[in-house]
């Protein structure tokens, strides 16, 4: 039969207060609000629907430090040692949201679900008390350095004070994708008691899966006489990571392959902390409260790649080591990830340590696989299958479908606009793309008809934003955009770069201010030195020359045809043409 939840009792706070909802809906009206961020919304999702028990709550100080120290909860009723648990759950809050909600002890306020205002949860507040933000990189992730997502997320988004306490559940959040593989313990618990399954290995993932991890997981199965729960994390992971859209269509279009009546498939909403061995001992607390039985834990389990110094953050099996020290406490089996190869020879995947010396072998990397995917190469059937193959390529097309953003930058008249249009017509006529042109002048009025040409640099900033965003959604749909404005200023440009965060190229038109003051019919410099129009850039307000263009022009020189085809064979070698 299943495990027993951690701690001896799942603590499922929507059930438990269920008969309270219609009240506390009522009092959370009348109360502040925290609107949570998408960790803190992930965290109260599984303190409310027992993924985390026993937590009933955000963590005091002192189960605060304990955990982070000892990974153990504060020892209570007189307990020799606190339960184990190894990760720090808090919910950070400002000074400026302290002050605003009179947080104090006893003070009680909203949780919302910041998607749709809807009200989640009531927090008593235990305490308020400042974490050492360090130290806890230091015990929990290993290292203060940066390099770690977790620890720039605590340095660089996690606000300055920790609030404490236990929550009254009003609902869970609600969600519209992928709602019939999404269970709370309870429901797969009760799955798992309907189907009999005794002995359940849980799996977990945050990569699309393929031959070589179903194999794993089959074997695990077989070894033991159990079945299979294919567990992804559809929560935050790693930045980079596959989107879960893709990486959900990817899981089911592998389902299939697994006999009838072997495997099940179940989304966890968990934010990863990528902690290495302390995630994988918090990974099968939360596993064993879904009801397995078993878990399979891998080689660098949910490690985040290589420190500053370039060298791993954890060793190879640091993980593996950490759950077996507390498996009599965890009461779940570990697994251990048994990494498999490929035998052309036979047309089977074996356990890397079983196959015989001198057998030959064949495995595709991921970094080949990207390259595969980007190029369009094939990729064998031996290394996946044509579903999940399929779901790959539908989201990360060969690069000649991929969308692109060339940002021209450059003085008012220095020919950046005729550049551009003359690349939206090129481009056009090849007929491989659809074609954006986001001419700067033209946009700012679209998208805010208050700002005309007097603008101050923090609303040219802010419209630079603005292009941006529209520039990201079309090159995210497959389109070439090519965006024309000033750009003056280099934190904008990289801001662009960053929202855009794809393929991206920036062309400096260089023609010098004279030239551009020369060739101006529209009279804009000659207002802007008479002072009847302000911040004008080159005139009283700044350009700075970018100094990471991926070409330089000036139109002193070049002719725009040759212009337009110096960009056309960037694309190119590129491979985006």
């Amino acid at each position: 039969m299943a495990n027993s939840p951690h701690g001896g009792i799942l603590k499922d706070l929507v059930a438990r207060d269920a008969p309270r909802h219609s009240e506390l809906q009522e009092e959370a009206r009348n109360l502040g609000d925290i609107f949570l961020t998408e960790r803190q919304l992930c965290d109260l999702e599984l303190i409310l629907n027992g993924g985390f028990s026993p937590l009933e709550g955000f963590m005091t100080e002192k189960d605060y430090i304990s955990v982070r120290d000892t990974l153990r909860l504060e020892p209570v009723h007189g307990q020799r040692q606190g339960t184990l648990f190894p990760m720090p759950i808090t919910l950070d809050v400002s000074k400026e949201d302290i002050a605003k909600l009179g947080l104090k002890e006893g003070a009680r306020v909203a949780l919302r679900d910041p998607r749709d205002d809807a009200a989640l949860a009531i927090l008593t507040v235990s305490d308020i008390y400042t974490p050492d933000k360090h130290l806890e990189a230091e015990n929990v992730m290993g290292a203060d350095d940066l390099a770690h997502p977790a620890v720039a997320y605590l340095h660089n988004s996690v606000k300055e004070f920790y609030v404490g306490g236990r929550v009254e559940a009003i609902a869970a959040p609600t969600h519209y994708d992928y709602v019939p593989l999404r269970f709370t313990p309870s429901e797969l618990r009760a799955h798992f008691h309907k189907l009999a399954w005794r002995k359940v290995v849980a799996f977990q993932t945050r990569n699309p899966m393929h031959r070589a991890h179903r194999e794993l997981t089959v074997r695990a199965a077989r070894q033991r006489r159990a079945n299979v729960l294919i567990h992804p994390v559809v929560g935050l992971t790693k930045p980079g990571d596959v989107d879960h859209y893709t990486r959900v269509r990817a899981y089911q279009a592998l389902m299939p392959s697994y006999p009838e009546g072997m495997a099940h498939l179940a989304l966890l909403p968990l934010a990863m902390r990528m902690a290495g061995p302390r995630e994988a001992v918090w990974h099968a607390i939360i596993r064993k409260n879904f009801g397995a039985t078993h878990f399979i834990v891998g080689r660098d389990h949910a490690g985040p790649g290589k420190n500053s110094q370039g060298k791993d953050f954890y060793g190879p099996y640091d993980a593996q080591e950490l759950v077996t020290q507390f498996k009599d406490e965890l009461s779940i089996e570990m697994v251990p990830f048994q990494a498999m190869t490929y035998l052309p020879g036979t047309d089977e995947y074996q356990p890397v340590d079983e196959v015989p010396k001198g057998t030959v072998t064949a495995d595709i990397s991921g970094t080949e696989l990207r390259k595969r995917l980007r190029t369009g190469a094939s990729i064998p059937d031996w290394f996946s299958y044509t579903g999940v193959v399929k779901v790959l390529r539908d989201s990360y097309p060969p690069r000649p479908k991929q969308g692109f953003t060339i940002l021209i930058s450059g003085l008012h008249n220095s020919g950046k606009d005729t550049i551009a249009r003359a690349l939206q017509v090129t481009l056009q006529q090849q007929g491989s793309r659809s074609v954006s042109l986001l001419l700067g002048e033209e946009l700012r009025g679209d998208l805010d008809p208050k700002i005309n040409r007097a603008i101050t640099p923090e609303q040219k900033h802010i419209n630079l934003q603005r292009i941006a965003f529209v520039a990201s959604e079309l090159t995210k749909a497959g389109a070439a955009v090519i965006a024309a404005p000033v750009a003056p200023y280099e934190k904008s440009r990289q801001a662009i770069r960053k929202i855009v965060n794809g393929n991206f190229f920036l062309v400096h038109v260089a023609t010098p201010l004279e030239w551009c003051e020369k060739v101006d019919r529209r009279g804009l410099y000659k207002r802007a030195r008479s002072g009847e129009l302000k911040n004008l850039t080159g005139v009283d307000d700044v350009y700075e020359a970018p100094t990471d263009a991926d070409l330089v022009c000036d139109l002193r020189n070049d002719t725009v045809p040759e212009i337009v085809h110096s960009i056309i064979m960037l694309l190119e070698g590129e491979n985006l043409i």
